[in-house]
Order: C-alpha cells, then sequence, then structure tokens
C-alpha cells in the first residue's frame, strides 16, 4: 500500500515537473515569437534602414560656389572647369611603375613627387589618390592619350573658382583657398559641407558671405561591400549653386582707375552722391587671387610679401593717412557752423618771412612769399596754410571733431562688411587724455587744422566726406551690394545747422578747380558737362626741420619713403552733381600736381558712363 502511494507521489512530481518544463518552453518560444514578430514587423523599417547603412554609404561632393557679378551683370568672380588627375591605387598592377609614367608625361618636381608617395601610403587602396587638381589643358590630354598604359589612372573634370579680372577686384571681393581646421571648427556651415579640397572665402566679400555663396553639396549614394568598397552608383542628388550676389561697381571705370594707378601705390574712390553705390573703389598695388585657389607657391607668396608698396594692403580700407589740405572744407564748415568766422573773415599770411609762433614752435605756410590778405574763399582757393591755422585755433580741436565726425571721419564706412577696414583717427581733448593720459595743447589744434597731427582717415572715409557735402550736407550709406535694401532711418538726414553753409563750402571748392591760382586749376576741365570742384591735400609722412626747408628740394631729390602722400577730393559735374571721389597716391608729392590730374581723366570717363548705367537700369526696370 505504501509502495503504491509513494508511486503516486512521484508520479504526480514527475507531472508537475513536466508542466513546469512545458510552460516554460512555452513561454520562452512565445517570447522568442514575439521578439521576432516585433522585430521583423513592428520595426522593420528601423532595421531596414540599419542594413542599409551597412550596405549603402553617401558621398559629399564639393559645392558649387555662387557668382559675383557687376553692375551691369559681367561676371567678376565665377567657376571653371578644373582638369583633375586621380589615382586609385588597387586598380593598379604595378603602382611604381604607373606614378612614375605620371611623373614623366606631367613633368612633375621630385619635391612633389614625394609628397604623392606619400598620400598614397596614409590612404586605403581603394581610395582616390588625387596627383593634381589643377591640370593645363595640354597636360589634361596627353594623359588622356596615354590611358592605355595607365590602369587605374582616372582624368577628372570638376568645378573650381576663377577671377577673369585677375589683380583688378582683389581687394574688394578677396579670394577663396582650400578651408583649414581654424576655418572648419569656426563655422557651423563649412564644418556641414566640408569635403576635402573645399574652397571657401579667406578674405574680402567673398569671406563675407561665405553663408550666401557656398552653396549645397551634390550627394553620390553607393553600394559598398563588407570593406567599404564601392560597388554599384544607386543615386545622385545634385545640390545647389551658391547666390550670385550682384556689385555696384562699373568694371570699366574700375578698369580705368586701375590704369591710372599704374606703378604707383594709393587708392581710388567714386561715390554715387545720392544712393551712395560704390562706382569704383581700387587699391595698387595688388595680386592675382587666382594663385591662391589651388594654393599658392612659395616664389610668388615671397613677391608679394616683400613687395614693398605692399600689395597684401587694402589702402582703401585700412590705409590710415593724414588728409592733409583735403580736410580743410570740414574745418571752413565747422567755424561757419559754430559762428566763429563769417565767409569774410580775413588773415594775413606773410609766408615764412612772419610765421605763427607758439610756445617755441614755428608753422609756416607753404607758401614761402605767403598768400598776403586772403578771406574763406581765397583761403580755400590758394589752400593757404596761415588762414587755416587761424580758424582752427578759433575754433577749437573739440567742435572740429563733431563736425568732422557728423560728415563720415573717424570711423568704419562699411561697418562690419569687411573685417579689414580702419577706423581712422579724429582725435579731440577726451581722446589724448584717455589714450596717451595727456593734455591736449594749442599746438595740435593748429596742426590738425591743416589735416596733420594725430588724425588719421582713410581714402574710402574722405570720397564719403566730400559725397555729403557735394549732395549738399545729407548723410547717405556707402553700398557695394546692389540688391542690398537695408533701410536707414536716419538717412537723408541734414547734417548742417544752416544749408547755405554747405553751398559756401562748394562755392570755395569750385574756386580751387576752376579760377586762377587755385591749387589745382591746371587740371581743370571748362566743359560745363564734366567740369568739377574740389580740395588738394600734401601729407607730409616725416617732420620737415629748418635746413630741410630752405634746402627747398624736388620731389624727385627725396627719397621714396621720405616724400609727402598726394592726394585729391572732388565732386561733379558741378551744376549738377552726382558723383564725388578721393585719390590717394603715397609719397607722390603735391596733391595739386599728381592726385588732381588724375581726376581730370576720371571724371570724363565718370560724367561719360553715367547714362550707360542710368539706360540699362532703366531697361532692367521695365523688364526690357
Amino acid at each position: 500500500m505504501n509502495n503504491f502511494s509513494d508511486n503516486i507521489t512521484k508520479l504526480n512530481s514527475i507531472n508537475r515537473r513536466m508542466f513546469i518544463i512545458a510552460a516554460a518552453k512555452v513561454i520562452i518560444f512565445g517570447g522568442i515569437i514575439s521578439r521576432m514578430f516585433f522585430l521583423q514587423v513592428k520595426q522593420n523599417d528601423k532595421y531596414l534602414t540599419l542594413s542599409d547603412k551597412n550596405r549603402i554609404r553617401e558621398w559629399k561632393l564639393a559645392p558649387v560656389r555662387g557668382d559675383f557679378v557687376d553692375f551691369f551683370g559681367n561676371t567678376i568672380a565665377g567657376n571653371f572647369e578644373a582638369y583633375e588627375l586621380h589615382v586609385i591605387p588597387e586598380e593598379i598592377e604595378d603602382f611604381r611603375y604607373t606614378i612614375y609614367r605620371i611623373k614623366d608625361l606631367l613633368n612633375l618636381s621630385d619635391d612633389y613627387f614625394k609628397k604623392i608617395v606619400k598620400k598614397k601610403n596614409e590612404i586605403k587602396p581603394w581610395e582616390t589618390l588625387v596627383v593634381s587638381n589643377n591640370l593645363s589643358w595640354e597636360e589634361f590630354s596627353k594623359i588622356n592619350n596615354h590611358l592605355y598604359d595607365l590602369n587605374g589612372v582616372k582624368p577628372v573634370i570638376s568645378i573650381s573658382r576663377e577671377y577673369p579680372y585677375k589683380e583688378l577686384f582683389t581687394h574688394v571681393i578677396g579670394y577663396v583657398s582650400r578651408a583649414n581646421e581654424d576655418d572648419i571648427s569656426s563655422n557651423k556651415t563649412i564644418k556641414e559641407k566640408f569635403v576635402p579640397e573645399l574652397k571657401i572665402g579667406k578674405i574680402g566679400l567673398e569671406k563675407t558671405f561665405e553663408e550666401k555663396l557656398i552653396g549645397t553639396n551634390s550627394i553620390e549614394r553607393y553600394e559598398v561591400n563588407a570593406y567599404g568598397r564601392r560597388i554599384n552608383q544607386l543615386a545622385f542628388q545634385k545640390g545647389d549653386k551658391g547666390e550670385t550676389i550682384q556689385l555696384t561697381i562699373d568694371t570699366k571705370i574700375q578698369e580705368f582707375t586701375n590704369q591710372l594707378l599704374f606703378e604707383k601705390a594709393g587708392s581710388i574712390c567714386v561715390m554715387d552722391i545720392y544712393t551712395g553705390a560704390i562706382i569704383a573703389m581700387n587699391s595698387s598695388p595688388s595680386f592675382d587671387p587666382n594663385l591662391f585657389v589651388f594654393g599658392i607657391n612659395n616664389e610668388d607668396w615671397q613677391l608679394i610679401r616683400n613687395n614693398p608698396m605692399k600689395p597684401l594692403v587694402n589702402k582703401t580700407l585700412s590705409g590710415n593717412y593724414s588728409p592733409g589740405s583735403t580736410i580743410k572744407p570740414i574745418v571752413a564748415l565747422s567755424a561757419l557752423e559754430n559762428g566763429i568766422i563769417t565767409p569774410d573773415f580775413t588773415v594775413q599770411c606773410k609766408g615764412h618771412k612772419n610765421p605763427l609762433e607758439l610756445y617755441g614752435q614755428t608753422y609756416h605756410c607753404w607758401k614761402k612769399e605767403g598768400h598776403g590778405f586772403v578771406n574763406l574763399r581765397e583761403g580755400m582757393k590758394q589752400s593757404c596754410d596761415t588762414y587755416f591755422y587761424e580758424v582752427a585755433r578759433r575754433l577749437g580741436v573739440d567742435r572740429l571733431s563733431e563736425t568732422a565726425k557728423k560728415f563720415g571721419l573717424g570711423k568704419k564706412v562699411f561697418k562690419e562688411l569687411f573685417n579689414n577696414e580702419k577706423n581712422g583717427l579724429v582725435p579731440n581733448t577726451e581722446w589724448k587724455k584717455n589714450a596717451l593720459g595727456q593734455s591736449w595743447v594749442l599746438g595740435e589744434t593748429i596742426i590738425t587744422g591743416i589735416g596733420q597731427g594725430f588724425i588719421q582717415t582713410t581714402p574710402i572715409q574722405l570720397c564719403l566726406m566730400t559725397a555729403q557735402i557735394a549732395n549738399g550736407g545729407y548723410k547717405i550709406y556707402p553700398k557695394l551690394v546692389a540688391n542690398d535694401n537695408t533701410q536707414y532711418e536716419d538717412k537723408f538726414i541734414p547734417l548742417y545747422k544752416k544749408s547755405k553753409n554747405i553751398k559756401i563750402i562748394q562755392d570755395s571748392m569750385f574756386s580751387s578747380t576752376n579760377e586762377i591760382r587755385g591749387t589745382s586749376y591746371r587740371s581743370r576741365i571748362d566743359d560745363p558737362k564734366y567740369q568739377f570742384a574740389g580740395k588738394t591735400g600734401t601729407a607730409q609722412v616725416k617732420r620737415i626741420t629748418a635746413e630741410e626747408r630752405e634746402l627747398d628740394l624736388k620731389t624727385s631729390e627725396i627719397p621714396y619713403e621720405q616724400r609727402d602722400h598726394a592726394l585729391y577730393v572732388a565732386f561733379g559735374p558741378y551744376k549738377n552733381p552726382r558723383y564725388a571721389l578721393s585719390i590717394v597716391i603715397e609719397h607722390g608729392g603735391s596733391g595739386g600736381s599728381v592726385a588732381a590730374p588724375l581726376a581730370n581723366k576720371l571724371f570724363k570717363m565718370i560724367v561719360d558712363r553715367h547714362e550707360i548705367r542710368k539706360s540699362f537700369e532703366t531697361k532692367k526696370y521695365m523688364n526690357i
């Protein structure tokens, strides 16, 4: 009986265990089946995508950069078909033989050849080795003619930057070159669109408008094997070209300013006095930006870098110059506005015979025999230093500084458009106290009145100053980008207290150019169509000793770096003003004999081109 009971107990125990095991199996297999259902059905899309990512690769291609065009739509910075040579090492049976054949065909230097071999050793066998990204057509053709003997070698046509006018627009547009680590880390857009050999703006408007110009990447999708090697192209998505940016510059006038500045160091600016449009903006000497696109070689770089005329410096925006007598219209205007003088205020100039003496310092007029008795008009016409010494003494530097700043001196003209634009300096008593920890002295006011001493201006500031005198004394904002529709609340706000004072200054500048004894009289144009008004300036670059003054040397007899800078500002046509200009010739000597004659030639072209631009704008507006 006990044996029977024990058997039943054992049987029940076995049944329970089997039931538990069976239940566990059901639970386990149920979990596996439900998990498989979840993975294969519910999350099918997710894992299909992950699978594709293991099988499919995307390659970004360099985006096509947007163009710069001038006022008339002519391309001044665009793109061209560049001829490249690519090599895929794993497709070459004898790499050593092939690479030496390429070396002979392209006449590669030993140093460059070593760089190519080194680069080959740093990449995977199936990755592309770029042997050259800028072959000439002759080299490209030669490689194509020998492809039968060059397995794994691929001539490729790509898109790269081109500057068709070479050095003409360099200081405005800038240039592009390969993106470096700093460029990538400091700019999110460049980082997102980066591919090897990507070219980005380094200076000028190329850098300023990088976000608009860069475009979007084209995308190639390839099927790859387990080693990441491309097997088959699946799709191609074409990227968008960057924006086209139109400038206000007239290329014909820009070219002419380049001719006028040939073999000279300096700047010429031309501005519309109402719209603020920059018609020309040239800094000389310049350099060919195409040299930087694929990486400039050391020889070319040293030639540019060591040029004593400093072609790397944008003199229009970064050149700080004493304005010399070109500041006199502002000195006279400030004195009139503050009631310090009237147009009839008269000073006797005795030249070197009876100079002004203050605290042991002697202040001469430039004319040795003096100008005699002069009022404002004659003082401006003949650029009498003695007259403006006295005006400045009575006016004071603080009131002069206030007027000068109103008319655009002492601050950036283009704000943040260029990262190399300088502020210049319009000094006053507070500035000297804060900057130098010293009190202002009267002698500094006197020399500021003739544009010497601490005061520093850029050529573009002098052009803006003149434009605002020419338009009747109203504030304008210069612009380089034609479609810049920025609205300024204070645009065309009068900068004067009495409009008659502006007219007095305009008339005085007219006399300086168009009447006998005027400092730029020899550069006048009698035809009212082209007639202009202006003011010469000669800025010392070193203090003249009494002995040097007595020698009275000609400019050609003075060492180049010690010669005065020659300046000229002007506006015209006088009866119906539309354009202002500034000219600065470094170490040119006299503004009247060197800078003003250039304006004579330039104004004829500016006025003649006006109708052409006007007609073009009308047709564009009417969509003819």
